[in-house]
Formats: structure tokens, C-alpha cells, sequence
């Protein structure tokens, strides 16, 4: 998947710093490559800075003290992205970014320690379940990628309930082709919010957006998809800055 050309860098997407946040600049990295400008966020901040959309990146985000995310939930910078997601805003948590999310009740379920108690650290292929979202809507289902995946505590897992209804709205939005390598349920690797403009998942699709710093560039069309949709509905922060 292409980059979108430089005409669409009006649109601002915010990527949150944690003390422990480890993966933050590389997906401020992924938001150049899709042709849009990063915006530092920093966990003391009160203020999203107006941009279009919030990636949580992934790390240890507190040292992972308590449980992954319990810690960043409640920061300055969450008080004001909750009501906003749950405004519509649309986010984007990798890894710890997802624990954080799943914390925060912006999406269902937990992420826990990853079968036979290893940390992973592997590339994985996935399928695109859900391409309704703004951050899967240049991919078509059924699309394969290959992203890495590394964590300890990445196991997806929620009541039968839960996953029953996640499965029934639509709302895997990447699933593990073939076996969970975390002993994930149902080999889910990543969600979606109830309006689909919350994601998560655990892979990380900002370390492929670039074959010759990672497997593949499979993973950059998380980065574009929303760019493209900004780009399209003419909405973004900036747009009128740059007409």
C-alpha cells in the first residue's frame, strides 16, 4: 500500500509519549510515511491539541506497574481522549496502547499474559476481519499481512458473552491466521469499538510500513486508511490552513 501524496499533510494525527512508552516514535514515523503530520502528545497534557486522531503507542507505558495500562488509564492526557473517543474521535492503540484502551473500558476485554507465561517476539500474519473502520478502510477483507508481534502479556481474552458479540457486530478487526502464537481467544489480535472508530490490536503494524526496516509493508494502510478518510471528508484540523 502506497503512501498518500504530500497534499494531504494538513491532517494532524496525535501520538501519545507515556513514561515507558517505547514504540512512539515510530509510529509518528508511520504518520509521516502516510503523508500526514505527528503531533506530540505527552501523558501530563490536558489539551489534544485539536488534532484529527490519537494513536497509543506501544511500550511500558508506568513500568507496567499494577497491570499493562492500569496506570496510564487514568493520566491527564486519558481524561481528555475518553470523552473525545467516545465523541468519535477515532484511535488507534498498539500493544500497550490496546491494554491502555481495554483499561480504560473504550473497548471490551483484557489482554494477559501470553500462553506458557513467554514474552513474543515474532513477525505474524494476520487477517483483516473489518475494513468498516478508519483506520482498516483501504484494506479489503480477507487481506493477509505480516507485522511483528512482541509482548508478554498480549493473550486476548473476555467472557464468552463478549467475544460472542464481538464475532456477531463485526468487530474483529485483524485476527492471528492460524494459531494465536500468544494463546489469544479465538485468535482475535485486534478489536474494534461499538461505532468502529476505536482500534486496537497487539501486533505492531508501525514497525511494517517499510520492507527495508521490517517484513513487510503490509502495515502502513492503518497509517493511510486514516489519513485518507480525513483527506476525503475535508474535515481535518488543518484543512483550511491548507486550502
Amino acid at each position: 500500500m502506497q503512501a498518500l501524496p504530500g497534499r494531504l499533510q494538513y491532517v494532524r494525527i496525535g501520538v501519545v509519549t507515556f513514561p515507558g512508552s517505547l514504540d512512539d516514535t515510530d509510529a509518528a514515523r508511520a504518520v509521516r510515511y502516510a503523508g500526514a503530520v505527528p503531533v506530540s502528545l505527552w501523558h501530563a497534557d490536558r489539551d489534544l491539541r485539536g488534532v484529527d486522531a490519537v494513536i497509543l503507542p506501544g511500550g511500558f507505558s508506568y513500568g507496567d506497574y499494577l497491570r499493562c495500562g492500569a496506570i496510564a488509564r487514568f493520566s491527564p492526557v486519558m481524561t481528555e481522549l475518553i470523552p473525545a473517543a467516545k465523541a468519535g474521535l477515532p484511535v488507534l492503540g498498539i500493544c500497550n496502547g490496546f491494554q491502555i484502551l481495554c483499561e480504560a473500558h473504550l473497548l471490551p476485554g483484557a489482554l494477559t499474559r501470553n500462553a506458557k507465561r513467554r514474552f513474543i517476539h515474532t513477525d505474524v500474519r494476520l487477517i483483516v476481519g473489518n475494513t468498516a473502520t478508519p483506520w482498516t478502510s483501504g484494506y479489503q477483507a480477507g487481506r493477509q499481512l505480516t507485522v511483528p508481534l512482541k509482548s508478554g502479556e498480549g493473550a486476548y481474552a473476555a467472557d464468552e458473552a463478549t467475544l460472542d458479540e464481538l464475532e456477531r457486530a463485526g468487530r474483529v478487526v485483524v485476527r492471528y491466521a492460524g494459531e494465536a502464537p500468544n494463546g489469544a481467544a479465538r485468535n482475535i489480535a485486534g478489536i474494534c469499538s461499538e461505532e468502529g472508530n476505536v482500534v486496537g490490536l497487539m501486533p505492531h503494524p508501525e514497525h511494517a510500513i517499510d520492507p527495508l526496516t521490517g517484513p513487510s509493508a503490509d502495515g502502513l494502510g492503518f497509517f493511510t486508511s486514516a489519513v485518507a478518510a480525513f483527506a476525503g471528508s475535508g474535515l481535518a484540523a488543518g484543512a483550511e490552513v491548507a486550502q
